[in-house]
């Protein structure tokens, strides 16, 4: 089942005679759970159209480099497979991403797109939009409830947008039917970029290859897949325990939820069926917390910088600014890990050298941040470099809040202190108090 909420008709232009219906796979690379490729079939069925999908491929996405497209690549090269294997062709293209559907809609009778939240994915639909002459619909699939249906402003919290959400759960938590393509595309003379060589392919691409693709993690839907079925018969039953550090008790679903390699519905549903006591956690930070990070980067033009916080905390940060800082490190001794924290160096490097970092060691690794610079925009501008340089999950919704929620965005004010003022504070204390912190320390140095 498509919702009707999910789909958007992004002009009023009529249908025209065309080679094919063009799909526009950008936020979504997939062949699994994807409702924009199953609206593209539907309407390239009921047009008698074979169905042709397209991927743009920029070089100057969001400080992204090699390490990021490696990942991409990996799973654009299975999804060009499988999507093969239904009859439809993925062509790859070195271009700016609307200039290459702008192209290729010269000869579609319509044109399907999947959404993106960042500015710049609304800036590439909007100027497609405005070029292309016939009909342009765009299909939300990379969240349980459409950002739109569940409200219609940047929401304070999780607490106000969770009963929102919950109003239209029920409805959206539907399995999605794979449909069959009537006329396959598989012959088209359209060229595409060769998949076969992934470092070569990124050299042409011309982006920072100094952030090196990581071990732990490949890019794909079968490698998503691997994660989420050992997480559901290994891990979610211990989910409430998944603050602790010194163990691994996650998901692993970032990445690839952020290169929209797996759906957010059908982790859901899986979910679900384990009945497991971890399900209600699981599914508050899938739906509740990840839409949250949505709705923020959708509604607030200033997710990237420190005027997206809430009135209070902008107040008490700027009363604290002056405050004395016990440390302060540059931007190169944040990256190398020279802090005198043991534990700070620990998240640093395990970020840097797997892709991802614990949970509750980001949001401790952004709160020091904040301690340890010169004033508040130094430290949003820091961590939000470091972590869109480093995480695979990076430059991405839920970092853009990560970041934000240490500053104090959907978060309340609490006990007024040196430098943080009235915005939540952690330390080392906490971390030896609760955990077994060394053991998550030993840990990371194993990596090496």
């Amino acid at each position: 089942m498509i919702q009707k909420e999910r789909i958007k008709k992004l002009n009023n232009n009529h249908l025209v005679e065309g080679d094919y219906v063009l799909y526009w796979m950008q936020a979504s690379p997939r062949s699994h759970f994807n409702h924009a490729l199953e609206h593209g079939i539907n309407q390239a069925n009921s047009l008698k159209k074979p169905l042709l999908a397209y991927f743009g491929i920029t070089n100057n996405f969001l400080e992204a480099n090699k390490r990021h497209y490696h990942f991409l690549l990996e799973g654009l090269r299975e999804t060009q497979i499988l999507l093969r294997d239904r009859g439809i062709k993925l062509i790859i293209r070195l271009c700016s991403p609307p200039e290459g559907v702008i192209e290729l809609a010269e000869n579609a009778s319509m044109v399907i797109a999947d959404r993106g939240y960042l500015k710049i994915q609304r800036e590439w639909v909007q100027k497609a939009v405005s070029i292309i002459q016939c009909p342009f619909h765009q299909v939300e699939t990379n969240v349980v409830v459409p950002v739109e249906t569940a409200s219609p402003k940047d929401e304070y919290s999780a607490a106000t947008l969770r009963r929102k959400i919950d109003k239209h759960l029920d409805g959206f938590l539907v399995p999605l039917k794979m449909r069959v393509i009537q006329k396959k595309s598989l012959d088209l003379p359209v060229d595409s970029e060769s998949l076969d060589d992934l470092d070569s392919l990124i050299k042409r691409i011309g982006v920072d290859i100094d952030v090196r693709p990581v071990n732990k993690f490949a890019g794909g839907n079968s490698s998503a897949l691997i994660f989420l079925n050992d997480f559901l018969k290994n891990k979610i039953h211990k989910f409430g325990e998944r603050n602790d550090p010194s163990h691994d008790y996650t998901s692993h679903m970032s990445p690839y939820l952020h290169f929209g390699q797996i759906s957010p519905l059908y982790i859901a549903l899986e979910v679900l069926k384990t009945n497991s006591i971890g399900t209600s956690s699981y599914l508050e930070e899938l739906i509740v917390r990840r839409e949250l990070a949505m709705n923020f980067v959708f509604y607030n033009e200033d997710h990237d910088n420190l005027d997206c916080l809430p009135e209070w905390a902008q107040k008490t940060l700027n009363k604290h600014r002056k405050d004395n800082r016990e440390y302060t490190y540059s931007f190169e001794e944040f990256e190398n890990a020279r802090t005198h924290d043991p534990y700070w160096n620990a998240a640093q490097k395990e970020m840097m050298f797997t892709g991802k970092m614990h949970g509750y060691m980001r949001m401790y690794w952004g709160k020091k941040i904040i301690e340890w610079t010169s004033d508040p925009e130094e430290a949003y501008d820091i961590a939000l470099a470091l972590n869109n340089k480093y995480e695979l999950d990076g430059r991405d919704p839920n970092g853009y809040a990560g970041v934000a929620w240490c500053f104090g965005k959907h978060d309340r004010a609490w006990k007024e202190r040196d430098i943080f003022g009235k915005v939540r504070y952690m330390n080392a204390n906490g971390l030896r108090r609760k955990f077994k912190i060394n053991r998550y320390v030993d840990a990371v140095d194993n990596i090496f």
